[in-house]
């Protein structure tokens, strides 16, 4: 009976979230069309193509409740959700709503604050992506993050984010010799430190790393991780294409929804960088988003999300052959599975024979 009970109130939880973000999208939809009207104007997704999403959305909810059943992660992380900064931060999602359609409709892609040192950053950075105040640089784009890609995916974020814990834990299993506390775990583009903390919940005693360019969103991490129990990552700021890490260092190594965002030059510079760090063995666990390749009934989806949102480098990504990069670095035995509107990739780094 517990069990039962904590099901249907993750499968209650999920959905609220679910309902709320459709909520959220509804008005806000409205009040641009009142405030700041676009001769744009999206098409709706065919209702055949929303249910295959919605079909999607159960089997991810079914993985994570069956994830946490296993044992993969707790299952308090299935209700983490920061109740605090959502009541603090969604009033002013609305706030700032007018400067992102104003972004939208002038096409101002680059609109950064004086204040904002945008100095030494690779070009292909300095974007408002999803049309964002402040890009990736700024204190209020770190703080409304978050629950603004919550928002985006219908409170499921965070649940394909879990995606990579089972394989990573998995991949682990070949390093048992290895004391647990002296394993080492590299999150590439950490962001905020969400996927961090969800890995320190399933690996306690693990030595975790982070890196990203924005040293707000790095601050943003601190912040949070310094709140939960067990050792703190390490966090750096750097570029993912030059890791300041030793050869063989990391036992595995993630990155979670980065490579969409990336120039095609770019993902495989990451990549190699990501094997060259990586333990013969070792796994490196990217969670991005679907593909037409494995997902071409999702196009309306994908082109929408390019369409509306500035992602200047989604298009190409949508096409792009990441298995085929991940081979060409040197990683073998590639697998992909799709989960919900994300997929995740498993590479393994060969292991040197003498």
């Amino acid at each position: 009976m517990p069990d039962t009970l904590t099901k249907l109130t993750y499968q209650t939880f999920q959905q609220s979230k679910n309902y709320f973000g459709l909520a959220h999208k509804i008005l806000s939809t409205r009040l641009m069309s009142l405030i700041s009207p676009s001769d744009r104007k999206s098409k709706p997704l065919p209702l055949d193509l929303l249910q295959k999403i919605q079909q999607r959305y159960d089997r991810l909810l079914a993985v994570d409740w069956q994830d946490a059943e296993a044992g993969v992660y707790p299952h308090n992380i299935l209700f983490d959700n920061p109740w605090d900064e959502f009541f603090l931060y969604y009033p002013v999602v609305w706030l700032d709503l007018p400067q992102i359609w104003e972004r939208a409709k002038q096409k101002n892609y680059q609109d950064f604050e004086p204040n904002l040192d945008t100095a030494g950053y690779p070009s292909y950075y300095l974007q408002n992506f999803h049309h964002q105040t402040g890009g990736y640089l700024s204190d209020l784009s770190a703080n409304l993050y978050d629950l603004q890609v919550e928002i985006l995916f219908g409170g499921s974020a965070d649940a394909m984010r879990r995606r990579i814990i089972a394989p990573l834990k998995q991949g682990l299993s070949v390093f048992a010799d290895v004391p647990p506390s002296q394993v080492k775990v590299l999150d590439i583009a950490c962001g905020t430190g969400r996927t961090l903390k969800m890995i320190r919940a399933a690996l306690p005693q693990a030595s975790l790393f982070g890196t990203d360019l924005s040293p707000a969103y790095l601050r943003k991490a601190n912040q949070m991780l310094s709140q939960i129990p067990g050792e703190l990552p390490q966090l750096l700021q750097a570029n993912a294409e030059e890791l300041p890490y030793l050869d063989n260092y990391f036992h595995a190594t993630t990155s979670v929804f980065l490579f969409h965002e990336l120039p095609a030059a770019a993902r495989q510079r990451v990549i190699e960088e990501a094997f060259r760090v990586t333990k013969p063995g070792g796994r490196f666990i990217i969670c991005d988003s679907v593909q037409m390749s494995d997902s071409p009934e999702m196009e309306p989806a994908m082109t929408g999300f390019y369409e509306t949102f500035h992602e200047p480098y989604y298009r190409h990504y949508m096409t792009d052959d990441l298995v085929e990069r991940l081979e060409k670095a040197g990683f073998e035995n590639v697998t992909t599975e799709v989960q919900y509107m994300s997929k995740v990739l498993v590479a393994r780094k060969p292991v040197e024979r003498g």
